[in-house]
């Protein structure tokens, strides 16, 4: 990827002072200092991979907004409602998803290092970011990591065209013997919000097929879409796209699957109880589900064994015959750790959208930053 072409309309700031000032605004908010780094870590993990539409790009609009708004608690309490040596359901009270997602997903990997297998399930959260940094605290210790979420209503079932299901990712994550891990981190839909707003930003159309209209007809208008999302007015296709010609009813499987093992076992919200509004239009929380399952790998043959298989598996892929006019075969988690070899040397990207919000959090809590595009 060219990267100075996809940016050429960004700041490059470094990760340091990113990460710090984003510790800064949360806290002017009113979160405690620890959990104003974690819920920075997982932020900046996104943007250190290359996930532009789950990083600082939705500090202000999905978490601090939303404390502003008074539908999410800076403080976060966790509840611990049922506990057995591999498994554990946890209540969030609404609290920082991140902090609520980190503990249970620690949880998960520390029963999991003494038993084999661990497995947390949460109820009453909020949006814990990058789906994928749980799975990779977990390859840090060893372990396979899975975890998913249910969101808000966005995505239609096959043949519908009324959101139902959240873009609910199923996420898995695996260590190798190669310089980066295999994980996989997904939407069960084509595409998902965070990256519709990423369009949004820039001003872009989106693709034919990512999202279908009332009519059953597929939309484009980006704007718009991101606003009748919200109404109920435009639903994300599924994985697979509309229909059942090209799989579309995988996907719809996949999402149902993530909203079970995110409601059921924790009797958390479901699907519509997750819109954000009440019946006269009030925003109110969106109290998420989660769940973590970690695997340790020690507990089978041995992590040894099981990196040079994994890795094997890849560079097979990866080695296979291309499709002609193609360049290079990839394994999940590949590209990210591509995009972090140039971010390191870099940094990361601030459209001016972004620049302008970072702009506003500086000035609403007296922070103490300069920016390189101030003038």
């Amino acid at each position: 990827m060219a990267y100075e072409d996809a940016y050429k309309d960004c700041e490059w700031m470094d990760f340091e002072t990113l990460e710090s000032f984003m510790v800064d605004a949360l806290k002017g908010e009113g979160v405690p200092d620890e959990d104003a780094r974690i819920a920075a870590e997982v932020l900046i993990t996104s943007d250190k991979r290359g996930i532009d539409s789950h990083g600082i790009g939705r500090l202000k609009p999905i978490y601090i907004d939303r404390m502003v708004a008074g539908t999410q608690n800076p403080i976060t309490k966790i509840d611990i409602v049922k506990e057995t040596e591999t498994t554990a359901v946890l209540d969030g009270n609404n609290g920082l998803g991140h902090v609520i997602a980190k503990k249970a997903n620690q949880m998960a990997i520390d029963k999991a290092k003494e038993y084999g297998l661990g497995m947390t399930a949460v109820r009453n959260s909020t949006h814990y970011g990058i789906a994928g940094y749980y799975v990779l605290e977990a390859v840090k210790a060893g372990c396979i990591g899975i975890s998913g979420t249910n969101a808000r209503p966005s995505i239609a079932p096959t043949f519908g065209v009324e959101n139902m299901l959240g873009t609910n990712p199923l996420v898995f994550g695996c260590p190798t013997d190669e310089e980066f891990p295999f994980v996989l981190d997904c939407a069960t839909s084509v595409s998902q919000r965070g990256k519709i707003e990423v369009y949004g930003r820039a001003g872009k159309e989106l693709p034919p097929g990512w999202v279908i209209g009332e009519d059953g007809k597929t939309r484009t208008d980006t704007k718009q879409i991101l606003v009748d999302l919200t109404k109920g007015k435009a639903a994300l296709a599924p994985l697979g796209g509309l229909g059942e010609e090209t799989a579309g009813f995988k996907g719809y499987g996949y999402a149902t699957v993530v909203e079970i093992l995110s409601s059921a076992l924790q009797d958390g919200n479901i699907q519509k109880m997750l819109n954000g509004f009440d019946e006269n239009g009030n925003k109110i929380p969106i109290m998420l589900g989660h769940f973590f399952i970690a695997i340790d790998i020690e507990h089978f043959l041995g992590i040894d064994l099981f990196k040079k298989i994994a890795g094997t598996i890849c560079r097979n892929l990866r080695n296979s015959r291309l499709a002609p006019g193609e360049e290079k075969i990839y394994t999940a988690g590949e590209k990210e750790y591509i995009a972090w070899q140039y971010r390191k040397e870099h940094g990361c990207p601030i459209p001016k959208v972004l620049r302008d919000q970072m702009v506003e959090l500086r000035d609403r809590y007296n922070l103490n930053y300069k920016f390189n595009w101030d003038k």
